[in-house]
This record gives structure tokens, C-alpha cells and sequence, in this order.
């Protein structure tokens, strides 16, 4: 397919399926040497298998590339570090890490348990952490490499019910960051990915979604990312959706107000809300028109 990535060794998180797959096989591809993680687990955690890693393995062998498996779970500093051991056992060095593996656990907040929020965050942000630490202490001696996270729009949008998802992948976004600004004078950039695109995982938004590709759309991005082309890049959130992709921006103060003798909750309350005001939920003005509009439908029907 390309050379992108000739010479470069690469661990996928998550590699087994959808989008952690095609980024495995892309990188592949490139000529990268692929370090295929993947726990095999279903989408609730359960029922662990290595088939899953050792598959993608045998597809990167069959088309010439070199790759192995590692089965180990990425939410344990162990699993971390073997992952990224994987790669510098095998040939020397690890080039770049990205982080897909994942799971859901949809619930509405007043009924989410505990372990489904420890679950999602522990797998998506955890999982990251593990990962990009045994990586980075490799990458520093190296002098060079490069971190993909995996995020997604919730991070900034929010969930109706997946707090716990939208939480991780919030924190995912804030770690790549902080992991730019500490790395960079080592050489070591790191970015986020936010994918949109048709997988196991987003079959199950509770929402159109109207932006969608394929997770072949989203490997190519990867691979840029992990290349010596972007070894500049750093800090940095791309959406990647079919023939779309977009820049997310950097946070940032909208609008300020003073006050010489400080405030007391009297004086905020009748100054903020013309001088500040809020900035509006996007995702809750889709909504409030989704409920209109089924009252709409309701009445229609009661009518006749």
C-alpha cells in the first residue's frame, strides 16, 4: 500500500476488531512491524479469547507483514508493559502505540452501578495510561516516537447515557495532552484520534449518527499520525468520519467579567447571566427538539 511506516515498530490496543484492526492492517501495510493487542472480550467484558489477536496476526503474515500477539488486558500495568515489551523483545525498539481497546456499558446516570463505571474508565483511560507509560520510558531513551489516543465527541459534547464513557473519554483527550507537553523535548509527540465509524460500538449510540465511515477511514489518519510526516504534530484532536476530517479546537476562555470589590452571589446573579450568559449544549438543543417533535407526533395521533 505505501511506506509510511517502513522500519517502524507499532502496538495496536484493541487490534483484534473494527477500527483496532484496520489500523493494525493499515500500519501493516505501511511496513510497520505490529504488536496486535486484543483481550478478546465481548463488548461487556466478558468471555476473554487471544483468537481474536492471533487472526489479525495471521493476516498481516499472509500479505508479508510481520506481526505478533499479545492477549494480556490493558488495564493492569502489567498488561501494559507487555504489550510495549512485545515490540522491543521482538525487534528492538516500539515507534509508536495506539490505544483503541475499549467497551460500553450504556446506562442513564441515576442507574449506572459502580462497576460500570470503573469497568468503562479503567478499560478506555486506564488502558491508555498503561500503555503510554511503558512506551514513553522507551520512546525518551530512544529520542523519537508517537502516542495515538483514542477519544470521541462526547468528550466535548457529552452522552445522554454514558457518563462513564464520555468521562474516560474526556480524561483521554487531557492525558494526550499533558503526555505532549512532557514529551515533546524528548522527541515523543501525542494526539487523539476521534473516530466516527461503523463498528460493533457504534451500533449502539442512542443517536443518529449523521458523519459516519469505515474504520479503514480512520486507520489512514492513523498511520499520518504515527509517521515521521507529522513528527511535528502534537497536542492535537482529529475527527476522522468517511471523507471527512476535521480539527478540534484547543479550550479557551470565552468571555470574562470584573468586579473591583468582588463578588457575592447577589451581585453574580444579576450580572452573569448578560454579561456571561451560557454557552449553549448543542447536543441538548438536539434533544429538546427530538421531544418536541414526538409531542408533535402524539398530538397528531390523539387528534385523528
Amino acid at each position: 500500500m505505501g511506506d509510511f511506516l517502513t522500519g517502524k515498530v507499532v502496538a495496536v490496543t484493541g487490534a483484534g476488531r473494527g477500527i483496532g484492526r484496520a489500523v493494525a492492517l493499515a500500519c501493516a501495510a505501511h511496513g510497520a512491524k505490529v504488536v496486535v493487542n486484543d483481550y478478546g472480550v465481548a463488548m461487556d467484558g466478558s468471555e476473554p479469547t487471544s483468537e481474536v489477536a492471533d487472526a489479525v496476526v495471521k493476516e498481516i503474515a499472509a500479505a508479508g507483514g510481520e506481526a505478533v500477539a499479545v492477549a494480556d488486558s490493558v488495564v493492569s500495568m502489567e498488561g501494559g508493559a507487555r504489550i510495549v515489551g512485545a515490540g522491543v523483545e521482538t525487534w528492538g525498539r516500539i515507534d509508536g502505540v495506539v490505544t483503541v481497546a475499549g467497551n460500553l456499558r450504556e446506562r442513564m446516570l441515576f442507574n449506572m452501578s459502580e462497576d460500570e463505571f470503573d469497568s468503562v474508565v479503567a478499560t478506555h483511560l486506564k488502558g491508555t495510561f498503561t500503555v503510554v507509560r511503558a512506551a514513553s520510558a522507551v520512546m525518551r531513551a530512544q529520542g523519537s516516537g508517537s502516542i495515538v489516543g483514542f477519544t470521541s465527541g462526547v468528550y466535548a459534547l457529552g452522552s445522554v447515557a454514558q457518563a462513564n464513557y464520555s468521562a474516560a473519554k474526556g480524561g483521554i483527550v487531557s492525558f494526550i495532552r499533558s503526555a505532549a507537553l512532557g514529551l515533546n523535548k524528548y522527541g515523543v509527540n501525542a494526539n487523539c484520534v476521534a473516530p466516527v465509524a461503523r463498528t460493533r460500538m457504534s451500533a449502539n449510540v442512542p443517536m443518529d449518527l449523521k458523519e459516519i465511515g469505515d474504520p479503514e477511514d480512520v486507520a489512514e489518519l492513523v498511520v499520518y499520525l504515527l509517521s515521521d510526516h507529522a513528527k511535528d504534530i502534537t497536542g492535537q484532536v482529529y475527527t476522522a468520519a468517511g471523507p471527512k476530517i476535521a480539527l478540534w479546537d484547543q479550550p479557551h476562555e470565552i468571555k470574562a467579567m470584573f468586579r473591583d470589590q468582588g463578588w457575592t452571589a447577589e451581585s453574580i446573579a444579576a450580572t452573569l447571566p448578560t454579561a456571561l450568559g451560557q454557552d449553549p449544549m448543542p447536543v441538548l438543543a438536539q434533544l429538546k427538539e427530538y421531544a418536541a417533535a414526538a409531542a408533535r407526533k402524539k398530538a397528531a395521533e390523539a387528534a385523528g
